[in-house]
């Protein structure tokens, strides 16, 4: 696991203990997303503990393959540092001695913050230690330079956690589209506009908690890894072995691939797919037509939906309308924290919403258009999945998720353009919540793979 300290020289808050603002932290703890299942005694006990608990000793160690006496010191040692906690009005009549008393995660005092930041809405969440997400929010990505974004960022999300005042904040995760570089915990954003965003310095330094920052795709590939199966389930076990190759679409198109229990990071940060050439007649702002992300991203058929007059146009443009609806995003999130723990962000008009419920509403035109979106990406996953040929194939993003009329346009230009024999191809588990399971599974990450390390570092 890479540690890096960032020494943080501008004055926040922090957010260090349950409903409480402390004096701003002096440096930043970063440590690198660990998007993979780890086998080691103690990873695996908190895994089994996530997943099945309340579970006797007994049952972990058939399920983990350790020795009892194993299990009984990872049991110790994370009830000492207390991410376990025992169940003895569940022990089974009878028995005798703390090894028959079951347990579970600990999960009520603690929390963990992720934050999705896309090129539209910034998503964040709030967690437990067993990946369930106690109250999400969104707001609009704020605008102007990383620093001013990334700070009113900060504080939407402390103002929003701190609604769980009961509970301690463990860490941070951070997932994000362009290039991260997990190590520095900075981000080059094109869309944004951002160069060396300092996503780690500014929000691990603003919450004062240890922070991991990821590609967003990526985490999204590792809930599937790590959120989505349960040990008991064959099926499911199976399915951390071999190759799987997750896409997502949304404002944004990217991919992952999984590697027997392990996500695929590229030292050098993800690479892109977003200029993949598709057959389209849209111009992408690179200067040539048909690059994916110019033909299938929300904006992108948005644009397309007032070009053909299927959904009116504003007086105002939709960027002044986002602009200024940002601008208010913290209070979005504060009244948030005061209220709902479920609450979407505002939308500039017109929205991709607007063409969805014009083709449920009956449009022809409407519905001509989104289908045209599911070939593209039937064909552009066929693409992918002849180069790759994996074992699995998970769609993500609510390109698939937002308008399941479209699924079986993808299947079937999937099938038309891949010439390989099919195989396992499905729609995330997780629905229209994808980003913000990417952004809880990167804040309980290193918590996962190096639990003990990890609550030392909590509590530094």
């Amino acid at each position: 696991m890479s540690v890096t300290t960032l020494h943080h020289h501008h004055a926040r808050p922090a957010l260090r203990s349950p409903g409480r603002v402390t004096a701003p932290a002096s440096r930043v703890q970063l440590v690198a997303p660990d998007l993979r299942i780890v086998d080691s005694p103690v990873a695996s006990v908190l895994r089994v503990a996530c997943v099945e608990g309340p579970i006797s000793r007994d049952s972990a160690a058939r399920t983990t393959g350790l020795s009892i006496a194993t299990v009984n010191r990872q049991v110790s040692a994370l009830l000492g540092v207390g991410l376990l906690r025992e169940r003895a009005d569940l022990t089974a009549s009878g028995a005798i001695g703390r090894p028959r008393v079951p347990f579970e995660v600990n999960h009520e005092p603690f929390s963990t913050i992720g934050i999705h930041i896309g090129a539209v809405v910034t998503g964040i969440t709030v967690s437990d230690l067993r990946g369930r997400i106690l109250g999400a929010v969104e707001i609009p990505t704020p605008g102007g330079s990383p620093d001013a974004a990334l700070a009113s960022v900060t504080r939407s999300a402390g103002a929003f956690a701190g609604r769980w005042h009961r509970r301690t904040p463990l860490w941070v995760g951070v997932a994000i589209g362009g290039r991260v570089d997990t190590a520095n915990g900075t981000v080059d954003h094109p869309r944004l506009g951002w160069e060396n965003g300092r996503v780690a310095g500014i929000i691990g330094g603003g919450l004062g908690l240890p922070i991991s920052v990821s590609g967003h795709v990526e985490a999204m590939a590792a809930s599937e890894l790590l959120l989505a199966p349960r040990l008991s389930d064959t099926a499911a076990a199976q399915s951390t072995s071999g190759t799987s190759l997750y896409f997502y679409a949304r404002e944004t198109a990217g991919m992952a691939l999984t590697i027997d229990g392990r996500v695929h990071t590229p030292a050098s940060g993800p690479g892109s797919i977003a200029h993949l050439p598709t057959g389209s007649s849209a111009l992408c702002g690179c200067g040539n037509r048909g690059c994916l992300e110019a033909s299938v991203s929300d904006r992108a058929v948005v644009a397309a939906a007032v070009d053909r007059k299927i959904i009116p146009s504003v007086a105002r443009g939709a960027t002044d309308v986002a602009a200024s609806v940002a601008r208010g995003a913290t209070d979005v999130a504060v009244s948030v924290a005061r209220g709902a723990t479920n609450v979407a962000a505002p939308q500039p008009h017109p929205s991709i919403a607007a063409v969805y419920q014009a083709a449920q509403g009956g449009s022809e035109a409407a519905r001509e258009l989104l289908v045209e979106r599911a070939r593209i990406l039937g064909r552009t996953v066929a693409l992918l999945r002849d180069m790759f040929n994996p074992d699995r194939v998970v769609l993500g993003g609510q390109a698939f998720t937002a308008y399941p009329a479209g699924i079986p346009h993808v299947g079937e230009a999937f099938t038309a353009h891949s010439t390989l024999a099919r195989r396992d191809i499905r729609v995330t588990g997780f629905g229209d919540r994808v980003q913000e399971y990417a952004a809880t599974v990167v804040s309980l990450s290193s918590l996962y793979s190096d639990p003990l390390a990890s609550m030392r570092r909590a509590a530094a």
